[in-house]
This record gives structure tokens, sequence and C-alpha cells, in this order.
């Protein structure tokens, strides 16, 4: 059998089978520490989109155990076999196990990305995408982001009736357009096809005219394409609360028949809210807008709320 670029000569695909010392390849990253960067994005994807080892487990027809090793560091071997092939040929690992062809000029333009500024990124964004340039972006639109028992459906409805604005939640608008509740879509369909029809959604919404309030589903901010319509079409405020404080609401929501799924008990729930807030509130934080929740009630909340949005509908008809 031939030999591998870049391998000791007559070594063949049986080192799979065997333990892979940490060397270092060109790049000068110890193979060890790949595996363990490669854990760490599987394990951050995770709790961006709320996952649980087992949920994953199911979904992708892997075992927890593989799952867990693959997050630790400690993944099949095969994984450093094909990155050492592409590093032979000069190639990008992405370029190898991409899903879909790419088009030719595409390592063109991704080079030309990673050397552009923020402001040339934000640019070709919103041309590829047929976003409104910011001044341009509909002023009386306001979207509520956050995790689940952030306060978004309460205080949005609240904020709409004083505005004299359109409510509107964007799970319920799924629902309406497909005939299935959300839990329906994730059981029948899955976590993709929900983030699509999502998407969907909120396209259709984002071109209807009048005013709007909007509250958002809390993983919205998983999808990069879905999150930056959103703030290219909503003045978008972020919620934010502790995790404590979203486990009570949370509990008194399903206490009162209103909230969809039950959160995990004590100690677990606690842990999970947490690693899924330290994993998105990047995210949350790209929001034009942060209101803390924390130690408020409603009625000061929704006050602060008001005064944000009437703040920034006055400074946008003074052209501020």
């Amino acid at each position: 059998m031939p030999s591998r670029t870049g391998s000791r000569p007559g070594a063949d695909e049986t080192d799979i089978h065997k333990p892979a010392s940490p060397r270092s390849d060109e790049t000068g990253e110890p193979e060890a520490d790949f595996l363990t960067v490669l854990g760490q994005r599987v394990r951050t994807m995770r709790a961006v989109r709320a996952m649980s080892r087992k949920v994953l487990s199911q979904t992708s027809g892997l075992s927890e155990r593989y799952i867990a090793q693959l997050e630790s560091g400690q993944g099949n071997v095969s994984i450093i076999l094909l990155r050492r092939v592409a590093l032979a040929m000069g190639v990008r690992l992405e370029d190898l196990i991409a899903a879909v062809e790419s088009p030719p000029d595409w390592p063109v333009v991704r080079d030309l990305l990673q050397k552009a500024s923020a402001e040339q990124i934000a640019e070709a964004k919103r041309v590829l995408s047929g976003s409104a340039a910011p001044g341009d972006a509909p002023t009386q639109r306001v979207a509520l982001i956050g995790l689940r028992g952030a306060g978004k459906s309460t205080l949005g409805r609240i904020l709409a009736e004083r505005m004299g604005w359109t409510f509107v939640e964007l799970n319920r608008e799924i629902e309406r357009e497909n005939g299935l509740s959300v839990a329906e879509i994730f059981a029948i369909y899955g976590q993709e096809t929900y983030r699509r029809l999502e998407q969907g959604a909120l396209r259709r919404l984002a071109e209807q005219p009048g005013p709007m309030v909007l509250a958002t589903g809390g993983g919205i901010v998983a999808e990069p394409v879905t999150f930056d319509l959103l703030l290219s079409s909503f003045f978008t405020v972020w919620l934010k609360a502790r995790p404590e404080e979203h486990i009570h609401r949370v509990r008194e929501q399903a206490a009162k028949g209103l909230a969809q799924a039950r959160l995990p008990d004590s100690d677990n729930a606690l842990r999970e809210i947490r690693a899924v807030l330290m994993s998105r509130e990047p995210l949350y934080a790209r929001a034009r807008a942060v209101i803390d929740t924390a130690d408020h009630n409603v009625a000061e909340t929704a006050a602060e709320l008001t005064g944000l949005v009437e703040g920034y509908l006055g400074a946008a008809r003074r052209g501020c």
C-alpha cells in the first residue's frame, strides 16, 4: 500500500488502531491540541444550541460515550489522518469535509474576508444578504432576545400595548404557518428544519409594513444568517438575567401551564442554564441595547424598556 505524504515510510491506515503520539505538524500545533480545540468547538456549538449530549446522541446516531470522548479531546484518530492529508496537499481541512462543493473562487473570497476590517465584513454581509443599510433599517421595529424566562413575551406585550404596535411571538408565527407546535417540529423534523422555518418566518415578518414588537426564541442567535437578519431589520434588545432567575421564571411558567418544555431538576438545570448562557452571551451582546432585569419586577423593567425604545425613536427622528 502506498505510504502517506508526511508520514513515516510504510505507515498505513492500520495507524488508526494505534495510540496517536502528540506530534507537531506543519502548523506547529500538536495533534493533541488540535483534538482539544476540536472538542471545545463541538461542546460550544452544542451549548449554543442548548442540546444535551443525549439529544445530540439521538440526533447524530453516535453514542453519548463517543461524544463525551470527542468533547474531551479524545476523538477518533482518523480525523488526524484526514488532517495530515489536507496539510500535505496544502488545502484546508474544511475544504475536504464540506457537505457541498464550494464555488471555484471561494478560497479567494475566504482569504479576502480573513484580511478584511470589521467594517468591510459588515458591508459584505449586508450586500450578500440583501439587507438594508444601517441608516435605512426600520425604526419602528423592536425585537427582544434572551434566554427562556427572560420575560420577552410578557414585556413584549406590555411594550406593544403602550406603543400601540403589533406584538408577534416568532414561535407562534412558525406554528401558525406550519400547523405544528414547536415541540412537534423538533420531534418530527429536528433542529435543522426548525431553524430553516424560523429564518423563513422572520424574513416574512421583516418584510411586513407597520410597527412591531417581536419576541424571539432564545436560540435564534445560534444561526448566524438568521441572527444577522434580525439585527439588520429590528432594533434589538437583550433582556438579561441571572441563571437562577431564568430557572425560577421558567418554573413559574410551567406551574401555570405556559412553558412548553420542562427543565431538569435542581443542580442539573442550573448547570445547563449557565453553560448555555455562557456560550450565548457574546452573541446576545451584539444587540443594540441591553436591559438587566435582575432584581427588578415586571413593572420596573417594562418602564425601562419603554423609555429605551422611546429614546431610540426620538434619536432616529432627529437623525442622531
